[in-house]
């Protein structure tokens, strides 16, 4: 996967315009969270692409993906499938909740990968890679590609650089689970930093519930003890009202809290 990515974007430009994304859709080679011709671009270029459920993937973008990279990719987003499902397993354990709870919403869940490229810049203190903000996902599961650092974790106000490890995944908590879980795990604040020296590469992929269910707190953490702190929402709708807003650390499930 690693090879495959550091590949995909050393394609000629005349063949990566044929993964352009369109207008109005996010999948492709582009930019996302883009609401005005006034806001400043980040420093980076992206790749986003819908894997799973297999029905929504986009023809266009699959025929014109490389060979071996469409392969891989098809490996890569069914492991980390039953990756995200084996540690939800675990998380609905510790929480005390209905495994069915978890389940139900995230058996047949929405999986996107976004690759990600940095390229070196020659005034880093004047640009950012990604806007700090917290994932819209239930969980994401990230593989820096190049061992470059650049994720930063914001802890008790103060930003935290995550070490790269060799082939290892850092996994994080969205905002889907804070929903669910009904504030008990929260999602993590976080941002993309670059360089001047060396470019940086990464691979998210996003794991979240089936785009046609209906999310809210967990009806077996809810007691007169613990009243739901989120109203609920339908899962699409909440992709299309992120997706509408420029990416700015948790504003849009600020607008779901009940108190």
């Amino acid at each position: 996967m690693k090879m495959e990515v550091q590949g995909l974007f050393n394609l000629p430009m005349e063949d990566k315009k044929k993964l352009w994304q369109k207008p109005n859709e996010v999948e492709g080679f582009g930019q996302a969270f883009v609401v005005s011709e006034e806001q400043k671009l980040n420093w980076g270029d992206r790749f986003y692409m819908m894997t799973l459920p297999t029905y929504l993937r986009n023809p266009h973008l699959s025929s014109n993906l490389p060979l071996t990279f469409r392969e891989t990719l098809e490996t890569y987003a069914v492991e980390l499938k039953h990756l995200s499902m084996k540690i939800l397993d675990h998380m609905a354990e510790a929480l005390g909740m209905d495994p069915n709870d978890m389940r139900v919403l995230f058996e047949e869940g929405y999986q996107g990968i976004r690759m990600n490229y940095y390229p070196p810049c020659p005034q880093p203190e004047l640009a950012i890679g990604l806007n700090s903000h917290s994932d819209t996902s239930g969980l994401t599961i990230l593989l820096q590609v190049n061992e470059m650092e650049g994720l930063q974790i914001r802890n008790s106000g103060v930003w935290v650089p995550i070490k790269p490890l060799p082939n290892a995944f850092v996994i994080n908590i969205g905002d889907f689970m804070e929903i669910i879980s009904n504030g008990i795990y929260r999602s993590v604040e976080h941002r993309a930093t670059v360089n001047s020296v060396k470019e940086r590469l990464s691979v998210a992929a996003f794991y979240s519930p089936k785009l046609d269910g209906d999310m809210g707190p967990a009806p077996s953490l809810i007691t007169p003890q613990t009243p739901p702190l989120f109203g609920r929402i339908g899962v699409a709708d909440y992709f299309k009202g992120f997706y509408s807003r420029e990416l700015r650390v948790k504003s849009y499930l600020d607008t779901l809290r009940l108190r």
